[in-house]
Order: structure tokens, then sequence, then C-alpha cells
């Protein structure tokens, strides 16, 4: 299936867009903490000038739906949600932990991954995928929050390599140092909408398609939680 998607992603410091037309990818981001607003819609012209085709020419809108920042997530969701209504476009969701995971098999193949974002408070955003030769992503630990010494004490054990994606990473190195899997480096730190646009079009060959006001976003903790630490996104 050729589709022509639009992905957008503001859930971390790095903001992005990503265009896929018939299987080839335009893509912009940049790390802009605290810009999202600014930056995101101006990729989004950008992306759609340089490949000659307007909003309404798309089959559908793609967007990160968390976890991540709060208010990111928040942000790129509006954001989305509004171009979606103007073009009359159905939405697609897409995890954030898993764009990494894909964002790992584009840099150097990797087929196993460990996805930690930094969810501030002694905790990461945490999951393990697989990749299946369908080219779909297994999930191997399902998406939650969790502090990172409590992740070791579950002694995860594994004979597989595992590429490590996320700022998680490094905020809690030493704490997760000490899970007893395999790892590799690969240097991807955020969720990016070029990989955000690949996944999206599997779940739209799926038929996981939705209307505008159905998205909505993955916080895995509550909101309650975040107004904790004034000043924290």
């Amino acid at each position: 299936m050729k589709a022509k998607i639009l992905a957008l992603d503001t859930s971390t410091e790095f903001c992005s867009a990503a265009l896929m037309i018939d299987g080839e990818v335009l893509f912009s981001g940049e790390v802009a903490p605290r810009e999202h607003t600014t930056k995101i819609l101006p990729m989004v012209d950008k992306l759609l000038v340089d490949a000659g085709v307007k909003l309404t020419d798309l089959d559908a809108l793609a967007f990160g739906r968390g976890p991540g920042s709060f208010t990111g997530v928040r942000i790129g969701i509006g954001i989305a949600q509004g171009l979606a209504f103007g073009a009359d476009l159905p939405m697609l969701g897409v995890s954030t932990l898993q764009a990494m995971a894909q964002g790992a098999y584009r840099v150097q193949g990797a087929t196993h991954v460990a996805a930690a974002i930094d969810a501030r408070m002694s905790e990461v955003y945490w999951a393990r995928y697989s990749r299946l030769a369908s080219g779909k992503w297994q999930t191997q630990d399902a998406e939650c929050v969790i502090p990172p010494q409590q992740l070791v004490a579950q002694d995860v054990k594994s004979s597989d390599v595992w590429a490590q994606v996320g700022t998680g990473w490094e905020a809690y190195a030493d704490e997760l140092s000490a899970l007893n899997l395999q790892r590799s480096e690969t240097g991807v730190l955020y969720p990016e909408s070029q990989d955000i646009v690949v996944l999206a079009q599997h779940e739209l060959e799926a038929g996981n398609q939705m209307d505008a006001e159905q998205a909505s976003p993955v916080y895995l903790r509550d909101k309650v939680a975040w107004k904790k630490l004034p000043g924290r996104e």
C-alpha cells in the first residue's frame, strides 16, 4: 500500500515532522526545548512545499502519542488534531517508545530494542521490542513508568543483545548498568517523526486510523503526578 502520510512529534526535547509520499520520506527535526509551538508548523509547511502537495492530498496524519513530556505530548496532539480537522484527515497514533525501536533499526539494523525515556521523578518510561519479519514490532515488556531500581529487581534475562535507545539510559546510567541484559549503544536518544511515519503506515494498513476527535495521549503517568514538580515539562 502506497500512502501519503504526515507525521509530527513534540513529545521530548526533539521536535520533528516527516512526510511519506509513496514510500519515500522527507524529514525535518531539531532539538528545540520549549520551542515546539513555534517550530513544528513551519517544518510541516516546508515539507508540504518541498513535496509539492497540499494537506488535503494526504491519506492520514500521524502523531507521537507518548509517553514523554506531558506538555510536549499535549502540544503535539493538539496541533495534529487541528491539522486533521482542517483537512478532514484520519489520524494515527504511534508509541514514542516503539518509534525509537524503529529508529534503532533504521540506524543499525537492530531487531531487539530496549527503550527508556527519562520520566523525571527518578523514573523511566520503559518498553522492550523485537522486530518481526513483517517489519512490525512485538512487545516484550509492555510500556510502563518505573523506577530503574525496580526494573533491575525484576531480573529480566535474555540471550539476545538489546540495542538501548532513549534518554533514560544516560539519565540513570548507574542504576540501569545493573540490568542483566547484553546491550549495545545506538545513539538514538529521541523518537523521530521519520520513524513514526513508517510505523503509521503499518497502522493504516491494519485499519487502525481514527477520527480526529478520538485521538488521545498515552502519558503512563497521570497529570496529578506531573504537578508535583513545578517548572518540569
